[in-house]
């Protein structure tokens, strides 16, 4: 199996639910049981140049610029996705100190990377 951030196409399964994945350090109503390491998922993206004509417009107009908007939330979500799925593989049924992080490699080509640590939870007892 590739890498996790190596596909360009979705996620494939096993991935965490997404109400497993939270910014803290704990998980309401969950113990960790086990803590696996770091996982991550890296997209890197440029903008297509219909994109960066089309964000250039907008920015005449100002307001949102739907376009880079729209640009930046896929490609988090799909970092997102894979870090998802990195856990899985792992043997991690959650994610705890999930962060995002973005650097621009060059002039309009941006890495997203989304991380956190891999953990496996049980239910609380209480």
């Amino acid at each position: 199996m590739s890498s996790p951030g190596s596909s360009a196409g979705a996620p494939q399964a096993p991935t965490i639910p997404h109400n497993m994945v939270t910014t803290a350090f704990t998980l309401d109503g969950y113990r960790v049981v086990r803590t696996l390491g770091l996982v991550r998922g890296i997209i890197v993206r440029s903008r297509s140049i219909v994109g960066t004509i089309g964000a250039s417009l907008q920015t005449l107009v100002g307001g949102n610029i739907t376009l880079l908007t729209n640009l930046c939330e896929e490609t988090r979500e799909h970092a997102f996705d894979l870090m998802r799925q990195h856990a899985a593989e792992q043997g991690g049924n959650a994610v705890i100190g999930m962060r995002y992080d973005a650097t621009e490699v060059m002039q309009g080509v941006t890495e997203v990377l989304a991380y956190g640590t891999a953990v496996y939870v049980e239910r609380s007892s209480s």
